[in-house]
């Protein structure tokens, strides 16, 4: 790891099952086109609640990747 660059990002992942599948969208379709994350550090979680019913659970997370050359 010495010598290494890391780029971080915000990502907001959202899912109408729970907090762990919307995180798991954010990442599956970061990975599509970013290689080698390495760390997620989730920083906000929320939800939509709409007539007294959960209607979609959101997780903002921050997001690290190795720089390749």
């Amino acid at each position: 790891m010495p010598n290494s660059v890391y780029k971080v990002i915000e990502l907001v992942g959202s899912s109408s099952v729970s907090w762990e599948k919307a995180a798991q969208n954010a990442i599956s379709m970061a990975s599509k086109s970013l290689r080698d994350l390495r760390i997620a550090e989730v920083c906000q979680m929320d939800m939509h609640i709409t007539e007294g019913e959960i209607e979609c659970y959101r997780i903002k997370m921050k997001v690290s990747f190795k720089y390749q050359d």
